[in-house]
């Protein structure tokens, strides 16, 4: 089966008819659907073809990229300094104006374990450090010895 520069079906022809049509248009024969009980030919620019399919393939994948934002995690400590605090307030504030949603975590060592309350302190006035630019998707929940919440950012109204 082929099917002409301009979208016409041309009928079934003769690979080597095919081949002589496709090279007086100047254009060139190529297999669409091989895999059929009649194989699909289209006359057309190759390489126009190639360049429009990459073309469709990048815009696709930038539109994929927008769509799945990216998650950044920030690690705290429940002993965690108020000048280091300050500089990962920073950073995820500086990560949320892009969009992207942060995970912010606490590891508890040893005894630590013991004190739980002090980790969801850090975590809950992290969030408040960054209320202007996100909300709490899901609250400090601890799992093992790890205690982790979820901020995405503020929706603009």
């Amino acid at each position: 089966m082929v099917i002409g520069p301009n979208g016409e079906q041309m009928g079934t022809k003769k690979l080597e008819d095919a081949l002589t049509i496709a090279n007086f248009a100047g254009l060139d024969l190529v297999l669409m659907n091989a895999g059929a009980d009649r194989p699909v030919a289209k006359i057309m620019d190759y390489n126009k073809f190639k360049y429009e399919k990459s073309k469709k393939q990048k815009e696709a994948l930038k539109r994929q990229r927008e769509n799945n934002k990216e998650i950044k995690e920030y690690q705290l400590s429940p002993t965690i300094d108020i000048h280091d605090f300050e500089t990962r307030r920073k950073n995820a504030q500086n990560y949320l104006e892009k969009g992207h949603k942060i995970k912010v975590s606490i590891r508890f060592r040893g005894r630590q374990m013991a004190h739980t309350d002090i980790g969801k302190d850090v975590l809950l006035r992290f969030a408040d450090a960054l209320k202007d630019y996100a909300d709490i998707e899901s609250q400090p929940k601890l799992e093992g010895r790890t205690m982790i919440m979820f901020l995405a950012p503020k929706k603009e109204n």
